[in-house]
């Protein structure tokens, strides 16, 4: 069962980042190409009117003038064209890679290997917009460059063999540069984003713990770990962007040297000084002028590939580190995380020859409707895991978690954690108003869950009641007044069974006394209440202890 939900979702998360907007992506390069190849077409225009002038032929320079400039028109208006095509596919690209990114990690059940909160938003913002420039620059530059220069090669040979031949031998120093610093590039790309990610994920575990790092006045100390890790980033960046430089001048000089090398072929060649290197003799004054206007544009698509081939090298770090991130699919949440009318059937649930996500074996639990079960043992025998197989929040990687009388899947998900309350052991808020974190968007009335959790003169005490908006991190509560809001959020609603890890961890013992009446209030309705918990005075106020990691 587990294993069929979990294999499904690599293969869809896995997929080609650059495969969204691919006909879009064809159509840009066709039509840049086709802008390209205007280019021989107005050059041997004008080299026809230029030769008509010095030999005395008959040419009308309206006609020629009116002939160029519509068909620059025409070339601009298909670069126009390139481009919207090309920009069109680039948000494709960059749209459809951040929606499977987020809804991804919006199912996933546990952090992933890949990295904290801070690098996988740092992959799903600022990263994949660098895929942009590979779609808009890199890709149509890369069509020019497989087309227009053989294009322009043969021309050349076909006039002059001599000039064809410069080109020929020029033309291929300049890809094998680039794959020479190409390697150079990625490599320091690679560091560069790996740096991003980690200095991500860094400012938002500062930003968490910037409470008591003020209080223990490490502010200084902080704030110097986080400049050098800042610096070094600039470096790294820096790094990049010397290699970028470094490939443009070498392919700018290489170019410039073909470029001289023709032109001064044409010139000795039109002076009479060089008689060789055409088919038919000396070469003609049209063709010497076509050749001069063909051999830059012989170049440009090589020296647009270069300027492009930092965005190339950025995106393909991107890409390898978006394949790293598909790689560790993880657990996903089981169904669709979507409001469900709540499963029908008593509160009752079992563990059944469960084996966690994470490898821990779980003896068999069955708890019945309305008992108060509390689950002990040491860090690490599973108390938690086993609570989230209770809650749905993940799927047995063997074994089955019997609700309400059925076996639980990704089908009824949905539908049995809208009968269940849930109390995490580390409180955690949306970025929105109170009344959103307690409600979670369902009706009704907040008074008798805040009564349950004792919280209602903490929240007449918030500067805007209700309405105050909290933090991730439940920005302006103590510890113990978020653990007693997510006490109120679990039991509003009446839910039909009650799940609470570690509900009274790290509180005094005032706090933890109202805790423990607000759960045991609840169980008295009715509710099926199961802890996880170190506390062994929690424990004892429960029906049943059942000990993980030992006998039961």
């Amino acid at each position: 069962m587990a294993q069929a939900s979990a294999s499904s979702a690599p293969t869809q998360r896995a997929a080609d980042p650059l495969a969204p907007g691919r006909r879009m992506q064809r159509r840009a390069a066709a039509l840049s190409v086709l802008a390209a190849l205007l280019w021989p077409v107005q050059a041997a225009l004008v080299a026809w009117a230029i030769g008509a002038l010095l030999t005395g032929a008959a040419a009308s320079p309206v006609l020629v003038a009116l002939a160029f400039a519509g068909l620059g028109l025409l070339r601009a208006g298909l670069g126009l064209l390139a481009e919207a095509q090309a920009q069109a596919a680039a948000e494709a690209v960059v749209a459809a890679a951040r929606a499977r990114i987020v809804a991804a990690e919006a199912a996933r059940a546990q952090d992933a290997r890949f990295g904290g909160a801070g690098s996988i938003a740092a992959l799903a913002g600022e990263k994949l917009d660098l895929l942009a420039p590979y779609v808009t620059r890199y890709a149509p530059a890369r069509a020019r460059v497989m087309t227009v220069p053989l294009v322009i090669l043969a021309l050349a040979f076909w006039h002059s063999w001599a000039a064809g031949l410069v080109l020929l031998v020029s033309g291929p120093l300049i890809p094998l540069f680039m794959a020479l610093i190409g390697m150079a590039a990625k490599e320091a790309s690679v560091r560069q984003m790996a740096e991003i990610g980690t200095l991500n994920d860094l400012l938002v575990e500062r930003l968490s713990a910037l409470v008591d790092i003020r209080l223990l006045g490490a502010g200084g100390t902080v704030m110097a770990g986080f400049s050098r890790q800042a610096s070094d980033l600039r470096a790294r960046t820096m790094a990049v962007l010397r290699v970028a430089f470094l490939s443009s001048t070498v392919l700018e000089l290489f170019a410039a040297i073909g470029v001289a090398m023709v032109a001064v072929y044409v010139g000795f060649s039109l002076l009479g000084a060089l008689s060789f290197g055409a088919w038919g003799g000396a070469v003609s004054p049209r063709a010497g002028i076509f050749l001069l206007l063909l051999a830059p544009d012989f170049y440009q698509p090589l020296r647009d590939l270069s300027a492009a081939w930092h965005d190339r090298a950025a995106a393909t770090a991107v890409i390898d580190e978006i394949e790293a991130w598909a790689a560790d699919p993880g657990p996903q949440l089981p169904g669709m995380g979507a409001a469900a009318p709540r499963l029908a059937g008593p509160a009752s649930l079992a563990l059944l020859g469960c084996l966690t996500p994470a490898g821990v074996a779980l003896p068999d639990i069955r708890i019945a409707a309305g008992e108060r079960v509390a689950l002990v043992g040491a860090s690490g025998a599973g108390k938690t895991s086993a609570l989230r197989l209770m809650a749905g929040l993940e799927l047995p990687s063997a074994g089955q978690v019997i609700v309400a009388g059925q076996a639980l899947t990704a089908d009824n998900a949905d539908a049995w954690r809208a009968r269940l309350g849930w109390m995490p052991q580390a409180p955690h808020f949306l970025a929105g108003s109170l009344r959103q974190n307690l409600t979670l968007g369902r009706a009704g009335d907040l008074g008798a869950a805040l009564d349950t959790a004792a919280v209602g003169q903490v929240v007449s005490a918030m500067p805007q009641g209700l309405a105050t908006r909290l933090g991730e991190t439940g920005g302006g509560l103590s510890g113990g007044e978020a653990r007693r809001i997510t006490l109120a959020r679990a039991v509003y609603g009446a839910p039909d069974l009650i799940l609470a890890d570690e509900p009274t961890a790290d509180l005094d013992a005032a706090t933890a006394r109202i805790v423990t009446a607000g759960l045991l209030a609840e169980a008295a309705r009715g509710a099926t209440l199961i802890v996880a918990t170190h506390d062994r005075q929690l424990a004892a106020r429960m029906d049943r202890v059942i000990e993980l990691g030992g006998a039961q």
